[in-house]
């Protein structure tokens, strides 16, 4: 629950136009230490969950276990855990090509999801809680890659569930 109320923060404080990317080119030290604040780390942690749900719990594990294998004393950079990732994915997917839009993107999307009859369509914008308009700047271009997980009438939740990868402004 407190985790929760964290994320909530995080996304109220990430929802602004003076938000910052999880991931950015630093120049100096100051730069540095801007960097690592709440934002970045909660945001990081929640896209981490989100990764690890959209992988499966023993993908993401074996992934992780790669990176430190890997990595162990000595240093890293981002691009090596998705690298990690996606060796355990054998190309089946690509994890840091999807995590690219979550990292460098300052904010977070609004998925608006419509159904008429049997056919759903979903489409993503970014969201803005208060848009400033002395600070306003388009973010018409701004594309994430989202997992969505859904399930039909035919099954259970324990079972079946299915995934879709939203890689477009909209999709069916």
């Amino acid at each position: 629950e407190d985790f929760l109320n964290l994320i909530f923060k995080a996304m109220m404080k990430d929802s602004l136009n003076s938000s910052h990317p999880v991931s950015s080119a630093v120049q100096s030290s100051e730069q540095i230490e801007e960097m690592f604040d709440a934002l970045s780390y909660i945001k990081g942690a929640s896209l981490l969950l989100m990764l690890k749900h959209y992988l499966t719990k023993d993908v993401f594990q074996a992934g992780i276990e790669v990176y430190l294998h890997n990595h162990n004393y000595g240093s890293a950079q981002s691009d090596d855990l998705w690298d990690s990732m996606n060796q355990i994915t054998n190309g089946t997917l690509d994890v840091k090509k999807l995590m690219k839009t979550w990292i460098l993107h300052k904010g977070f999307p609004l998925v608006t999801v419509v159904r008429k009859g049997k056919i759903i369509s979903v489409q993503q914008e970014k969201f803005s809680y208060c848009v400033e308009p002395e600070n306003w700047t388009s973010d018409a271009s701004y594309l994430w890659h989202i997992p969505l997980t859904y399930i039909t009438s035919s099954c259970n939740f324990t079972h079946c569930t299915n995934v879709y990868l939203l890689d477009q402004k909209s999709g069916m």
